[in-house]
């Protein structure tokens, strides 16, 4: 088996952001930033008052966001469409009727994803303006979180520049896992 030298670079060719609709739970938001430094998201973005107004109330709360997502900005931002760059595309993910459905849909390689509130829905507006919507096929929804990384995690699965073997668990597990498969 081979040894682990601890190098790996992860070449990042697509531009990924994420937005975040009014989210009201910081640990949804901290796991969603854990995801966006997993699957390699350029930047996150949010809107809304919910999230800044949850994190004064739990000033003592866990950090779920790890250091993996220590590079990537949070943004607050009046409007999510306003921050799609030139050359990217506006991918929903919303239960929306007529939505595409993940297991089928092909990710762009430059995309803006924006999520919806836990308790709410993207708007028409916004959906309007998507060049897809995508909805995951469960029975229920799932919370923000859980589908920002199904989401990426998609994305990765279907991606052909992804990296792995034993360099990048070695890189990217925690320091008192030191498994290995015999």
């Amino acid at each position: 088996m081979a040894r682990c030298s601890f190098k790996v670079r992860v070449m990042k060719k697509s531009d990924i952001s994420i937005g975040l609709l009014n989210p009201k739970s910081p640990e949804n938001v901290a796991s969603a930033m854990r995801a966006a430094g997993n699957y390699q998201v350029n930047r996150v973005f949010y809107t809304g008052t919910r999230y800044a107004r949850a994190l004064g109330y739990r000033e003592g709360a866990v950090n779920m966001s790890r250091k993996v997502s220590e590079g990537i900005p949070l943004s607050a931002t009046d409007c999510l469409i306003d921050k799609i760059p030139e050359g990217v595309q506006l991918v929903c993910v919303e239960f929306a009727e007529g939505a595409a459905s993940l297991p089928e849909f092909q990710h762009p390689e430059h995309a803006f994803y924006i999520f919806g509130p836990e308790d709410g829905s993207i708007s028409q507006e916004i959906i309007d303006h998507a060049d897809a919507v995508v909805y995951i096929p469960t029975v229920g929804c799932m919370n923000l979180a859980a589908t920002v990384n199904v989401l990426l995690y998609d994305r990765l699965a279907k991606s052909s520049a992804y990296v792995a073997g034993n360099n990048l668990i070695c890189a990217s597990r925690d320091r008192n896992n030191t498994l290995k498969v015999r």
